[in-house]
């Protein structure tokens, strides 16, 4: 059979998700798998609904005689499924629903397949449609393409996966590319889930001797755990390689390898998954897990219906952590390979190549090939003497076994018949090797000694896109100290281009290029100059931009991009040859930028030239380029491709083109009605472009979330011909705040407040400033009250105004009653849900509690855990507590019992790591008012185990330090007074040393899932948890020593 492609339109049982979320998400300081996780300017989802159908999916299909691959290009161009049909085994984990779940950056992701992460992880739109693209090849393979362009940051991502007639391997080839003029940061981590039982073990290289955690802040041995690592005592030496060993949710990333592999292998079924690629490009080795517990049951459940349970395989190329982002300078390209394979009864890989897998197993050895090899020539070389050679037909339908003994100081080759190596590899001999320490925080700027490492910091944050640290104070630190800096003037001017502030970031490139021009007019590196001419180019000063565009060709590593605007600028003055000359030198040196592809076919077909072929090459280079699809007549997909393509010709300065591409998109965004207008207005059509604006005020604005620095542009024009324009202003202050530009966006919200009284989301986004930014409790309450009045039906406003309710200070009780005034908005998403839960808690109304919490089916945000079981527990134990003061003990236990465990309801499984001290204490001392000494006994010694060493709660697995208190009391119960006296002493120290710490973000948080627009202040919940570790520890010394 050769290699076949296909459409398909396949039906899978789906659950359905709630629209996307309205309102602008500003979320500062969460921190998502180590970065930001801010998700501005994509719309998130949080509800997701318990009940599926059977939905209709295009599907691409890819099979040869070999592997059955399905592509499913609507949700996020995942590999859904990668089959071998030689053996029936799902070599990557097939699940048989699309059943979503809150994990994703922005809300909605499913498990397994192979998803590809980039450029961040989780990456908001895995979720969503992508652009595709399928072609038969002329080798007889066969390639969809499956791509989008990041609305974030702007860069664009494809994967090419093919399939070849007579390989048993998936191909990948990774197309990445920065199209905007500013450099941007990426990751790449295709993540195959692989399905896991008591049979299963991770297959890493034989020389990764440690594993690191997010963010390198934790490490740990492998294959062999012998410390604690996510909170869990590995002390006794856990391989932790196999997923059986692994409770609790782990990441572990391999600290280093030579070795180009990674995979899963299950001995049950004799059969596993492999990754190859080349280590220098691809270091990144990972796994995860939710853990064979409780808690990872309920996430599987979660997630799927009856498949699972999975671990993530994660494979990191041009990365080998996360985070762990590299940068994509201005029109870059990076391009890469990786192949997926199934492989049979090898196990434990020795060396592995895309063609052939060897293992080595005391005296057999196994060979695994990827096609049909006959004559294939297998040698084994001992001590430098050969002991082993056979001739053998090899194929991926079977396993190559041979016993060879003598097995020391091996190399075993094994090559086709003409000689050519498929694999070969050598005895790994395992040599001490060191821990690597893990990493250490970043210090303040103001510890930092030199200003390269204050440059080096602040870049750091910015390719790390740190969640809780600003590059801007340590590049603001190092410019204090020396106002001239080259690296720290450039830096910190182009961190306030990137934001909008162009005017401001001038000053910055021109000091710089002072600087560098201090003793000779021809510096060593074209950067500065090349910033200040996007300065000077978005300012409309078109000349001074020239010159300085003009003078960074001077330098290799600016040429491209440079002639690049040089052609753009010769354009706008008409001066196409020249032009054209320009751009065929910006194609020397980077002859896949697409922006000047495009260009360049425009300026052949204006100067009558025939640009056929060129276009044909082009669309080689990528067949999911907007401009060159564009140019070929052919469709654009989604609406964000025709706004990047129209910015593209009006920066061309083709402003007449740019709304011919506009006008071909069918959507009805405002943003495409406002770019008109920007395009109109820019060659004189002022009356055309207020009509233009007029149409995209009068538009709907739901999901109209602007980021750029053009679309800045755009709307402050818009602004400034209409005079009036309350929506502009709104979309500007959206941008402005996102761009930090916190007391500009005020003023436009403000203004659009004014003009358009009955628009709620101004005054909404109003409340978010004044109490972030201006902490200004009073103004915030009275502008989320304002929004509410406007839109009451709109459950958000609702849940944000009771949690700056509780930030302000108002009693549970008047917050439980504004919340019962709207219960019909209550169960629209679990938050709010929850916060009315919570409320009922507070105000003592249990029972109504714990049937809200027991007759509803809860969604966590994963990392969010933690919270509904915490009011489920609340609930339960004070309706325990009144019946044991009722003499009820019986029922006591039972309810006590039942904190146990948690419904699968709630969404959650139990951690390991969660003590249950209170309630074991508790029931021993039911058993004890009920006369059984024995039972109380028991119960009171599991209530005193664990440690009576306090810690604090930074993670999300971190649990509160109060079971100490129960401890203490157990202890009492058993007659040690000494130890039960240590656990009170040891609360109240804690709480009375760490009271007076200065709280700041951790360094390493790896996830803050909150989606609460209102900062929390973690000083105040630090001092509000010492004091009350300090009141548990004088209560327990009270009560012992009555």
């Amino acid at each position: 059979m050769k290699a076949e492609i296909r459409e398909e339109i396949i039906k899978i049982p789906t659950y359905k998700i709630a629209e996307p979320e309205e309102s602008p998400l500003f979320i500062e300081k969460r921190a998502y798998q180590g970065s930001t996780g801010k998700v501005y300017p994509f719309p998130v989802t949080e509800k997701i609904y318990d009940e599926k159908e059977l939905k209709e999916y295009k599907a691409l299909i890819l099979e040869n005689d070999y592997i059955y691959v399905m592509i499913l290009p609507e949700l996020g161009g995942r590999i859904q499924r990668a089959y071998d049909k030689t053996n029936g085994y799902d070599f990557v984990y097939y699940n048989h629903v699309i059943k979503p779940a809150l994990v994703g950056l922005a809300g909605p992701w499913i498990s397994g397949g192979i998803e590809f992460n980039w450029p961040q992880h989780h990456r908001p739109s895995t979720f969503s449609p992508v652009d595709y693209a399928i072609n038969e090849n002329s080798d007889g393979s066969v390639t969809a393409y499956v791509g989008e362009t990041d609305i974030m940051y702007g860069t664009k991502g494809m994967a090419a996966i093919t399939l070849y007639p007579d390989k048993a391997y998936i191909e990948i080839k990774g197309q990445l590319y920065n199209p905007t003029d500013y450099p941007q940061t990426f990751l790449w981590w295709a993540n195959p889930a692989v399905a896991v039982n008591n049979n299963t073990f991770s297959v890493f290289p034989p020389d990764v001797n440690a594993v690191y955690d997010h963010g390198k802040r934790d490490v740990s041995t492998f294959p062999i755990a012998t410390g604690e690592y996510y909170k869990y005592d590995y002390s006794a030496g856990v391989d932790i390689s196999r997923y059986k060993n692994i409770k609790v949710p782990t990441s572990y990333m391999a600290a280093h390898s030579d070795f180009d592999f990674i995979g899963n292998f299950d001995e049950g079924r004799d059969a596993g998954l492999l990754h190859i690629a080349d280590h220098h490009i691809s270091p990144g080795k990972k796994q995860w897990t939710w853990g064979c517990g409780d808690f990872g049951r309920m996430w599987d459940k979660n997630l799927t219906d009856e498949d699972g349970p999975y671990i993530e395989l994660m494979t990191g190329v041009f990365t080998d952590n996360q985070p762990d982002f590299t940068w994509l300078k201005p029109q870059e390209e990076k391009t890469f390979t990786q192949y997926f394979m199934p492989y049979k009864t090898v196990g434990r890989v020795s060396d592995a190549t895309m063609n052939a897998v060897i293992g080595v197993d005391k005296n057999t050895i196994k060979v695994y090939a990827t096609s049909t090899y006959e004559n294939a020539v297998i040698k084994v070389h001992a001590n430098g003497k050969e002991i082993y050679s056979e001739t053998v037909n090899l194929s991926p339908e079977q396993c190559f076994v041979a016993a060879v003994d003598n097995l020391k100081d091996y190399v075993i080759t094994v090559s086709d018949e003409k000689g050519g190596v498929l694999c070969s590899c050598k005895e790994y001999l395992k040599t001490e090797q060191s821990v690597p320490e893990p990493a250490k925080a970043l210090d303040k700027p103001e510890d930092i000694s030199s200003l390269e490492e204050l440059y080096l910091a602040g870049q750091h944050l910015e390719q790390y896109r740190h969640a809780t640290y600003h590059p801007a104070d340590y590049y603001l630190e190092g410019l204090k100290r020396d106002k001239t800096d080259i690296r720290l003037n450039n830096a910190y001017g182009l961190l306030l281009l990137r934001n909008g502030q162009i005017r401001e970031s001038l000053d910055y490139f021109k000091q710089a290029v002072e600087k560098q021009t201090w003793r000779n007019p021809n510096p060593y590196n074209g950067e500065c100059y090349y910033n200040l001419g996007i300065a000077y180019e978005l300012l409309g000063a078109y000349e001074k931009a020239y010159d300085a565009f003009y003078k960074s060709t001077w330098s290799a590593e600016t040429q491209s991009q440079g002639f690049y605007h040089l052609a753009c600028l010769s354009v706008k003055n008409k001066e196409y040859s020249k032009a054209l000359e320009f751009i065929n030198n910006s194609l020397i040196r980077n002859n896949h930028n697409m922006k000047a592809r495009v260009l360049k076919a425009e300026l052949m077909h204006l100067l009558n030239l025939d640009n056929a072929d060129f276009l044909k090459e082009s669309y080689e280079i990528d067949k999911l380029s907007a401009g060159i699809l564009y140019l070929l007549d052919k469709p654009l997909g989604k609406t964000v491709n025709y706004l990047k393509l129209s910015l593209d010709y009006m920066q061309y300065g083709f402003y007449e083109k740019a709304v011919e591409v506009l006008n071909s998109c069918k959507d009805n965004n405002p943003l495409l009605e406002y770019y008109k207008g920007y395009a109109e207005y820019n060659v004189g059509n002022v009356d055309k472009a207020e009509e233009c604006y007029q149409k995209a005020e009068a538009m709907n604005s739901a999901y109209v979330f602007p980021n750029t620095v053009e679309e800045m542009l755009i709307l402050e024009n818009a602004v400034c011909v209409l005079g009036s324009a309350p929506m502009a202003s709104y979309y500007l202050g959206n941008l402005l705040y996102d761009k930090k530009q916190y007391e500009r966006a005020c003023e436009y919200w403000e203004k659009a407040t004014q003009l358009k009284l009955d628009f709620p989301m101004p005054y909404r986004n109003l409340s978010i400033a004044y109490y972030n930014k201006e902490s200004n409790t009073e103004k915030a309450l009275n502008a989320i009250r304002k929004a509410c009045t406007l839109e009451p039906e709109n459950s958000r406003f609702l849940l944000e105004l009771d949690q700056l309710s509780a930030k302000a200070g108002i009693s549970a009780e008047e917050r439980l009653k504004a919340l019962e005034q709207n219960k019909k908005l209550l169960e629209e998403r679990d938050v709010l849900y929850l916060a009315y839960i919570t409320l009922l808690n507070l105000n003592g109304r249990y029972s109504e509690a714990l049937f809200c919490l027991k007759n509803h089916t809860f969604h966590p945000w994963e990392g969010g855990e933690g919270k509904v079981s915490g009011e489920y527990k609340t609930a339960l134990f004070a309706l325990a507590e009144k019946e044991m003061t009722d003499g009820n003990y019986k029922k006591a236990m039972e309810l006590y019992k039942k904190t146990l465990t948690y419904p699968d309801n709630l969404g959650e499984g139990k951690l390991e790591n969660v003590p249950d001290n209170k309630a074991f204490y508790l029931i021993g001392k039911c058993f004890g008012a009920l006369g059984n000494t024995a039972e109380s006994k028991k119960y009171f010694e599991l209530a005193a185990t664990g440690s009576s060493i306090p810690a604090p709660v930074r993670y999300y697995n971190d649990q509160p330090s109060d079971y100490i208190y129960y401890q203490g009391l157990a202890l009492y119960e058993l007659g040690d007074i000494e130890n039960a006296e240590n656990s009170f002493y040891q609360l109240i120290a804690f709480g009375e040393k760490h009271i007076a710490d200065k709280i700041e973000y951790d360094f390493f948080a790896v996830s803050m899932p909150e989606l609460e627009v209102y900062q929390d202040d973690i000083q105040k919940r630090n001092d509000d948890y010492c004091r009350y570790l300090i009141y548990l520890g004088k209560k327990g010394l009270e009560e012992i020593n009555q």
